[in-house]
């Protein structure tokens, strides 16, 4: 082969691998154009929160940021991992399975997800109707219920409270629903109840009390301790009365909810979307912005911090 095609075939090697890295999805994109940040269902949280931060990110960074619907926390390590997304929301609990590969991870240990910080408690709601004759975790065996999406955080969050009360799957009829899905189900009598991970008030369960009479099962102080001596990530919460026309307090355990990024994100890209989120919070107009701070952001995270996070919050003197 001449000296002059050897040139010419290496030039265009070398063409190819350019046009092939400028146009690489977020797998191997440290400053993508574009960012893409997986929330949840539409009958949760993470969706509509997910959009204003979306938004407050765009703005400060002129990066357009889209939020998209997927099936939540496990799927969202899982997408990510995969580079089919840059930054999303997840359960506390959710990503120390992913790091240390437990779980519905099991066999797959997921080390390329790092944390931006944590949001506000994800609290475990297990709603049913006030006429349901359903008053105790107990009472759920024999019953049709949703658990949650296969493979979701809600699915994790109900086998473990289950278990300290006793209870297998085999003790219900468990059905695998989304949020919406679940709600629906219970506002047509075909499900007696359902597992619901999510900020409150959720808009799903807010719907269904202004149609019905909602409960929310609780969650005595006996079996929550029980409940976190075995998962740590737990903490006992309250859904006050007033919420869901509930007419007392309903005691219950929550984890937390946070936003995590791709690790391979550069270090000035993810520090820029720290201090936008962390610096606009007052921009949020969703009932759990009033918990999403900075002070608050390093509570229970689980993973090790994203470079770009950490760099923010020293500035802001927070270890």
């Amino acid at each position: 082969m001449s000296k002059n095609r050897k040139r010419i075939l290496t030039g265009i090697a070398i063409l190819a691998l350019s046009l092939l890295a400028a146009c690489g999805g977020a797998n191997n994109d440290a400053n993508p154009r574009q960012l893409s940040l997986v929330t949840g269902g539409t009958g949760g949280t993470y969706y509509p929160l997910g959009g204003q931060i979306a938004e407050i990110i765009k703005d400060a960074t002129d990066i357009e940021t889209t939020a998209q619907v997927s099936n939540a926390s496990a799927e969202n390590m899982q997408t990510m991992n995969d580079g089919e997304a840059d930054i999303g929301f997840t359960q506390t609990d959710i990503a120390s399975y992913a790091k240390e590969g437990k779980l519905m991870f099991e066999g797959s240990v997921i080390d390329t997800v790092q944390a931006i910080g944590t949001l506000y408690p994800e609290t475990i709601q297990i709603v049913t109707l006030a006429d349901s004759g359903i008053e105790t975790v107990e009472d759920l065996k024999g019953k049709k219920v949703s658990v949650g999406a296969p493979g979701s955080g809600t699915f994790a969050n109900a086998e473990q409270i289950l278990e300290v009360h006793g209870i297998t799957l085999k003790d219900i009829n468990a059905l695998h629903l989304a949020f919406d899905e679940s709600v629906e189900g219970i506002q047509d009598g075909n499900i007696a109840a359902a597992f619901i991970t999510a900020g409150t008030p959720t808009g799903s369960v807010e719907s269904l009390s202004a149609i019905k009479g909602v409960n929310i099962i609780g969650i005595t102080d006996e079996k929550a301790d029980a409940l976190i001596e075995k998962y740590p990530y737990y903490a006992k919460d309250v859904i006050k009365a007033g919420t869901y026309k509930l007419e007392a307090d309903v005691t219950t355990v929550a984890v937390q909810a946070m936003l995590v990024a791709r690790s391979n994100l550069s270090e000035s890209l993810v520090y820029d979307i720290t201090k936008a989120l962390f610096e606009n919070t007052d921009k949020i107009t969703h009932a759990k912005g009033a918990y999403i701070s900075a002070e608050s952001a390093l509570d229970g995270l689980g993973i090790e911090l994203h470079p770009g996070a950490s760099k923010y919050f020293k500035e802001k003197g927070l270890e």
